[in-house]
């Protein structure tokens, strides 16, 4: 006699028709809906930090030689008095035309690196710090040189009247490769920075869900953000030196 069908069979000896929907979904999402949320979290996470990048940016391009370095307390009040609040957005514009589509590119080669370097052993940490490591490399092809044009319109007395203007100048007097000039030290940077901050996050969230095993449910969002944080907070401190670097090589010019 045939086999019964599938929905009169009892649900523990269904094939694992499941492991179809994986390779398509992941978190519970398909993977263009990952990419576009991946996308809208790159662009408020920049969004929400931009202020605190400028900042950065300014410090940072104020350390040179030719320049007094300048500490947070002044770069803030450098900015406020000269710029008021809203120029500590300049620059906003070129950061959202370049963190969406870089943060797409770096969701799709990272799950697409994953699952082939994965294979067989879904949570293998080498693969996942290889796949973290290509996607840093295409998803800098794409935001670098949208970088170089908002580090340039944040610095103090810049001469650009705003993106559009900036893009055409840099192409008009120094060519399409100082747009990827900071290209090879960004890799550099965020290449480490991405092994860093995923060992340190699964690293601390084991850790975390040690602590209080029992509530580990319900402390999940506050295990992500505090593990999140530790990881962020240590893997800036080791790449800070060749983030001044980067901002030095795209500025270097004005």
């Amino acid at each position: 006699m045939a086999d019964a069908s599938a929905e009169f069979r009892r649900p523990e000896l269904l094939p694992p028709a499941a492991d179809l929907v994986v390779a398509q979904q992941h978190d519970g999402l398909r993977f263009w809906q990952f990419m576009v949320a991946g996308s809208v979290a790159g662009l408020v996470e920049h969004t929400a930090m931009f202020p605190v990048d400028t900042l950065k940016t300014r410090m940072q391009a104020g350390s040179s030689a030719c320049h007094r370095p300048l500490g947070l307390s002044q770069a803030v009040r450098s900015v406020v008095r000269a710029e008021g609040a809203l120029g500590l957005y300049r620059g906003l514009g070129a950061m959202s035309l370049g963190a969406g589509p870089a943060h797409a590119v770096y969701f799709s080669v990272y799950e697409i690196s994953k699952k082939s370097l994965s294979r067989d052993n879904p949570n293998n940490p080498v693969a996942h710090a290889a796949s973290g490591v290509l996607a840093t490399v295409a998803s800098d092809a794409v935001f670098t040189p949208m970088d170089t044009v908002k580090q340039r319109l944040q610095l103090k007395s810049s001469p650009y009247k705003g993106v559009a203007d900036c893009i055409s100048r840099v192409l008009r007097e120094e060519g399409i490769r100082a747009f990827f000039a900071s290209y090879r030290t960004t890799v550099v940077m965020n290449a480490p920075y991405t092994a860093v901050h995923f060992a340190t996050y699964e690293a601390a969230k084991r850790g975390l869900m040690e602590v209080s095993p029992e509530d580990a449910s319900d402390e999940r969002l506050v295990v992500h953000a505090t593990a999140g944080a530790a990881a962020g907070a240590l893997a800036a401190a080791v790449t800070t030196p060749l983030d001044v670097v980067k901002t030095q090589l795209q500025c270097q010019l004005l």
